[in-house]
């Protein structure tokens, strides 16, 4: 060590000055007190220096401590710290909102104590997992200033140290009661939105067959009225024919009894009985089809699916539907003999009767109506166009013609759930059906069928 380094030494200081008996001792002690001046302000200098940056970082940490509680205090969900001994160390402002207690007396238990009784038994739950470090769901109700709070979603979690080492319980919540409320009420809502739409199908699906009642009235008219004037026919040929047995039974002449026979006209009642009873039988079988057509409307709703022959339903469903009209209108049909589609016939005859009486409605203005009805198969699928010469649709309506409540009728004369109940039941049957504007002006139904798994129709 050198000299100079020896004199930075304070402790060696009054050494050097007692030492130096050659030196002027007045020189020596001027030269030591400027030497201690100089490092005390060094020292001094330091201790400013760190005072400063000690107030800097006091500074920060503050900042940082205020951004942590106005995060904290912001936050609208229930906050809860605890140590390990799941004392309570800190709640936030929610807390104190949701149970109207002071923060005091928050602090001063520990977090089974902010339960209600009935709910303490939830805590252990949350203990052990806390202990296996691991986070955990519960739903809790705390102690409130006016009895209980609502259900609250917890979630826990477990803290740990700047070690690695478990430190405590961090508790978040957020009320639920309300929720679930809302929830209920909403629920209550859906279930009432359903019944409605419930019941506005229902009445779609009445309006249907209000529609039908006049076509299918005119259907059974002719069957019915033929079979009364036969019956009618043959209670006269009865009378005529009672009478001339009771003639013979009285042991007339056989001249009296020719006489007879040409005056009741016996042979040509006998000629007429076969084309009478034929003829009446003929009605009673178109009777019963037509009864056997009207039981379709009511078909169950997974029953399982048959085989049938597109064509016929088509014919039945234009039948009803064009009787019912309000003036005769021109109606093209060409389809093939058998067309096969495999699903529920019933519900095939409401589509076609829907889109039918659609497009009597279109053209019921247009000045000289005309539709068509053309159906072919194509690689195995069924493919029916259903098309009128009406003014067509705008896109805007083109877009929204299968969402339900949606019609361009006045109000009154239509709910707008027809062709929605259509398409449903078209993709039910893993079809499709298309709508658009002809060539030639006019509105078109594309429907399309994939190929039934059965050759064989069952209906």
């Amino acid at each position: 060590m050198t000299a100079q380094d020896d004199k930075s030494h304070p402790e060696n200081l009054l050494e050097q000055v007692t030492s130096l008996d050659s030196l002027n001792l007045d020189s020596v002690q001027e030269s030591a007190w400027v030497e201690v001046i100089n490092k005390m302000e060094e020292v001094y200098s330091d201790l400013i220096r760190y005072e400063v940056d000690l107030e800097g970082k006091n500074a920060a940490l503050e900042d940082a401590q205020r951004f942590i509680t106005s995060v904290v205090e912001s936050v609208s969900d229930v906050l809860i710290v605890c140590d390990r001994g799941f004392q309570v160390l800190q709640v936030n402002k929610a807390m104190l909102e949701l149970t109207g207690l002071p923060e005091e007396e928050l602090l001063d238990c520990t977090f089974a104590d902010l339960l209600v009784p009935e709910d303490r038994a939830l805590f252990n739950d949350i203990r052990a997992n806390a202990e296996k470090r691991i986070g955990a769901e519960s739903e809790l109700r705390f102690k409130a200033l006016n009895g209980e709070t609502d259900l609250v979603a917890v979630h826990s979690s477990t803290r740990f140290d700047h070690d690695g080492r478990r430190a405590g319980l961090v508790l978040t919540g957020r009320p639920i009661g309300e929720l679930r409320r809302a929830y209920e009420a909403l629920n209550n809502a859906h279930a009432e939105l359903q019944q409605a739409q419930k019941n506005l199908v229902q009445q779609e699906k009445m309006a249907s067959i209000g529609r039908l009642v006049a076509g299918v009235a005119h259907e059974l008219n002719n069957p019915i009225s033929f079979v009364y004037g036969n019956v009618h026919t043959l209670d006269k040929y009865r009378d005529r024919v009672a009478k001339y047995l009771e003639a013979i039974h009285q042991g007339i002449s056989e001249e009296e009894r020719e006489s007879l026979r040409k005056e009741l006209r016996i042979d040509a009642l006998l000629n007429d009985l076969t084309p009478l009873i034929e003829g009446t039988l003929e009605g009673a079988t178109r009777v019963s089809e037509i009864v056997k057509n009207l039981r379709r409307l009511s078909f169950p709703k997974h029953s399982e699916p048959e085989v049938f022959n597109l064509t016929n339903v088509i014919n039945t469903a234009v039948q009803w539907a064009a009787k019912g009209g309000r003036r005769p209108i021109s109606i093209e049909i060409d389809l093939p003999e058998e067309l096969l589609v495999s699903g529920q016939s019933g519900q095939i005859h409401q589509v076609f009767v829907n889109l039918v009486q659609n497009a009597l409605d279109a053209i019921s203005e247009t000045l000289n109506p005309k539709m068509s009805i053309v159906g072919e198969s194509d690689a195995g699928s069924a493919i029916v166009v259903v098309k009128d010469n009406g003014t067509g649709m705008d896109r805007s309506v083109i877009d929204k013609i299968f969402e339900p409540f949606f019609t361009t009728k006045d109000v009154g004369e239509g709910t707008g759930l027809g062709l929605w109940i259509s398409y449903g039941i078209v993709k039910d049957h893993g079809g499709d059906i298309v709508a658009g504007n002809a060539k030639g002006g006019g509105t078109e139904f594309i429907v399309t069928f994939p190929a039934p798994n059965s050759s064989r129709p069952k209906g």
